[in-house]
């Protein structure tokens, strides 16, 4: 016979994973930044609205540039120097430095359309709960063996697939378009300026609307894939589903005896009060409840202790030992546990059944 241990065989800690995550794991894990969500799909998004933008202001885009390219070349000579004879770095770094502020002027819009498409898909994916926790420091991602590790793990494996793919896809679209667009590209400098920069814009436009368009196929896909990889990563084993759940209810045992206290507490309090009552009522065997009525208190008679079986019993005993009047009455007894807690009123479909024990009982003790 062989000595062997099943723990050796469970998936991680506390057994296999097969229990989908809990909410308050799913809110622990959004806390800390864990959330399932796409890069691709952002980047995607807003790279297709720049350039999808930019083919609708294709013309007040050519011509502000061509403006720019004629103000530029005919004021070459006065920031360079040429005019006075004197050629300065420094003229030509100020030239250089107002063009890009024009240029990056005419992006500015295709930027801020891309930002805003891009954050609003960000937005759709995880929603509106921001957090400060992934931008803590963090000692053990300092840690060499456990990026070596994430460095050859197969999270890392198909993020390398997914880059080498993009590269496949993006090449694959620029050579199809460009080689398409041959015959036009070989007779570009032949062309006039205005016609040349109109084409060479399009070209790159209707490639940058393609690019996106086929990666947008890749970004779905990825994520689709990143929903599936998070739900699976965030799955709990039932070890794991029971701690979870000892920590935020309680363990049960611990729960258990602290019931069992608070009700040996509340019968020994009911037990003390027991002498106090007028009468007990009785089933007679499986029911008691002790009534008493005190005008200053109520408006009515309330119920000072209650119990079934043994603790009717007891109830019983105590009563007797305190000549605490018993009347057996069946079905009132039976209602009055059932229907009114301890320290409770009496309801009001019941005021007539208990007054006419009370007055039994006070004639009995000859208070009436």
């Amino acid at each position: 016979m062989l000595a062997y241990d099943l723990q050796l065989f469970a998936d991680g800690p506390g057994g296999e994973k097969t229990e989908q995550a809990t909410p308050k794991k799913l809110r622990d894990a959004r806390r800390e930044g864990q959330v399932a969500k796409s890069k691709e799909l952002g980047l995607c998004v807003g790279l297709l609205s720049a350039f999808v933008l930019m083919k609708i202001w294709i013309g007040t885009l050519g011509t502000q540039f061509m403006s720019l390219f004629s103000a530029v070349y005919n004021r070459i000579p006065e920031f360079t120097g040429l005019v006075a004879g004197d050629v300065s770095i420094w003229n030509t770094m100020y030239l250089l430095r107002e063009v890009m502020i024009q240029i990056l002027i005419f992006l500015l819009p295709f930027l801020g359309v891309s930002l805003i498409f891009g954050f609003l898909i960000e937005l759709y994916q995880v929603k509106w709960r921001p957090t400060t926790k992934p931008l803590k420091p963090k000692f053990s991602k300092m840690d060499p063996l456990k990026g070596a590790k994430k460095f050859f793990s197969l999270n890392s494996l198909i993020e390398l697939l997914k880059a080498i793919l993009k590269i496949v896809i993006i090449w694959t679209v620029v050579y199809s378009t460009l080689k398409k667009e041959q015959g036009s590209l070989l007779i570009l400098y032949e062309m006039p300026l205005e016609q040349a920069i109109a084409l060479a814009g399009g070209i790159v436009i209707d490639l940058g609307i393609k690019i996106s368009l086929v990666y947008a196929v890749l970004a779905i896909v990825d994520y689709f894939y990143q929903k599936w990889k998070f739900r699976k990563d965030m799955m709990m084993s039932k070890q794991e589903v029971k701690d979870e759940y000892k920590q935020s209810e309680g363990d049960p045992k611990i729960k258990g005896k602290i019931r069992q206290r608070m009700m040996q507490a509340s019968q020994r309090r009911m037990m003390q009060d027991l002498p106090k009552a007028d009468v007990v009522i009785t089933n007679p065997t499986h029911f008691a409840v002790a009534i008493k009525y005190d005008a200053d208190l109520y408006d009515a008679p309330y119920v000072v202790a209650k119990g079934c079986d043994h603790l009717a019993a007891k109830i019983k005993e105590v009563a007797k030992e305190n000549r605490v009047e018993i009347v057996e009455n069946k079905p009132l007894a039976r209602m009055l546990y059932h229907n009114v807690e301890i320290g409770g009123v009496i309801p009001p479909e019941l005021y007539k059944a208990v007054a006419d024990i009370l007055v039994f009982v006070y004639k009995l003790k000859g208070k009436i």
